[in-house]
C-alpha cells in the first residue's frame, strides 16, 4: 500500500548517538482508564482502539515514540479484569505477561474516581515484579475542585509501594510532556529498536481491522457487547485505489440485525466512519466493503479465537 503516514516505513535503523536511551514501557491498568488514548497521544497518531466502552483493547499493541534523546516503545495492554469467557482469559493473561516483558511499567488509573479493589488487585500483581513502576493518575480534566480525597486514595497506594506518582490528562495532553520526561529519565542507555519514523510495529491489516472494530463499538454502543471480531478477507491495491473487503463477525442473528440496521443504515455509518479513519493511513482513494457474518459462540472456541487473531502471547 502507498502511505502518507508513519504507520509503516522501510527506513533503516540508524546507529544511536552516545547517551541515547531506549526501552519498553508497559501501560497497565483496569479497563477504560485511558491507556489506549495515552499511547495514541504520545505517539501522535491513532494506532490503538479507543471507546467509551470498557475492555476494547484485546491485543498487546506497541506504539513507538522517538525523540532526539530517546526511543520509547509503549506497550498498550488489555484492561485487567475478571474474565467471563475464553477470550477474556486470553486477553487478561496477555496483559499480565506484559508486566514481565517491559523495562518500566506505568500503572494508569482513573483519578476522577477513588482507588478501588481493581486498582489494588493490579498493585498486588505489580508488587511481585522487579520492574520500576510509575503510578499515572489520568483524567485530571474530569476532576472537580474538591479532588484532594481522590488524590489521597492514590497517594496512599503510591506510598505503600514506594512508587512515584504523576498526574496528567491523556485526553487534553495536560502534563504529558512531564510524563514523557520522567519515562525517559527511567530508561537505560540503548539502541534504536525501530526506524525513527515508525509509530507501530503492527501490520496494516491489524490496524485497519481495529479501526473498523472501533467504529462498530462506537456506533452501536452497549447494543453490541464484545462479541465482535473483524477479519480482513481481501485487499486489492492499484495505483490510486485500495479496495478492502472485511467481515464483521458476531455471535447471534440479533446482533447482525443491529449492525446492519434499518435499510442498512448502521452498516453504512460504520463503513463511512471507518473509511475516514483508514484514509489517514493510506494514500489514494479507499473502497471499503463490509459484510456481517454470524459465528455462534466464537469467543469460547479455541480454533475460532486463533483464526480471528486472539491467542496467548509469549
Amino acid at each position: 500500500m502507498n502511505h502518507k503516514s508513519k504507520l509503516i516505513s522501510p527506513s533503516t535503523i540508524p546507529t544511536a548517538p552516545e547517551g541515547f536511551k531506549s526501552g519498553f514501557v508497559g501501560i497497565i491498568g483496569r479497563p477504560n482508564v485511558g491507556k489506549s488514548t495515552l499511547m495514541n497521544q504520545l505517539v501522535g497518531q491513532d494506532i490503538s482502539i479507543t471507546s467509551p466502552i470498557s475492555q476494547t483493547t484485546r491485543n498487546r499493541l506497541r506504539g513507538i515514540l522517538t525523540v532526539e534523546e530517546a526511543q520509547i516503545i509503549l506497550v498498550d495492554t488489555p484492561g485487567i479484569h475478571r474474565p467471563h469467557h475464553q477470550l477474556g482469559k486470553i486477553i487478561v493473561q496477555n496483559a499480565k505477561s506484559a508486566i514481565n516483558s517491559v523495562d518500566i511499567v506505568i500503572f494508569v488509573v482513573d483519578s476522577s474516581v477513588p482507588a478501588g479493589g481493581g486498582d489494588k488487585y493490579i498493585a498486588e500483581l505489580l508488587e511481585t515484579s522487579t520492574k520500576p513502576v510509575i503510578l499515572g493518575l489520568n483524567k485530571i480534566d474530569k476532576q472537580t475542585s474538591d479532588h484532594y480525597s481522590l488524590d489521597e486514595s492514590y497517594s496512599i497506594l503510591a506510598r505503600l509501594y514506594n512508587w512515584p506518582l504523576i498526574k496528567f490528562s491523556a485526553l487534553t495532553k495536560e502534563r504529558l510532556c512531564l510524563l514523557q520526561t520522567v519515562l525517559i529519565n527511567h530508561l537505560a542507555p540503548g539502541p534504536y529498536y525501530y526506524p525513527p519514523n515508525l509509530v507501530t510495529d503492527q501490520p496494516e491489516h491489524f490496524i485497519i481491522r481495529e479501526l473498523i472494530r472501533e467504529q462498530v463499538l462506537q456506533k452501536t454502543r452497549q447494543e453490541i457487547p464484545h462479541s465482535v471480531a473483524i477479519i480482513i478477507e481481501k485487499v486489492e491495491v492499484t495505483s490510486n485505489l485500495t479496495r478492502i473487503f472485511a467481515a464483521i463477525n458476531v455471535e447471534r442473528d440479533s446482533q447482525k440485525r443491529i449492525i446492519i440496521g434499518t435499510k442498512g443504515n448502521m452498516l453504512k455509518a460504520i463503513g463511512s466512519a471507518a473509511r475516514e479513519k483508514i484514509q489517514t493511513l493510506i494514500m489514494g482513494d479507499i473502497y471499503l466493503q463490509l459484510f456481517v457474518k454470524v459465528e455462534p459462540k466464537w469467543r469460547q472456541s479455541s480454533s475460532r479465537l486463533s483464526e480471528f487473531g486472539y491467542y496467548l502471547e509469549s
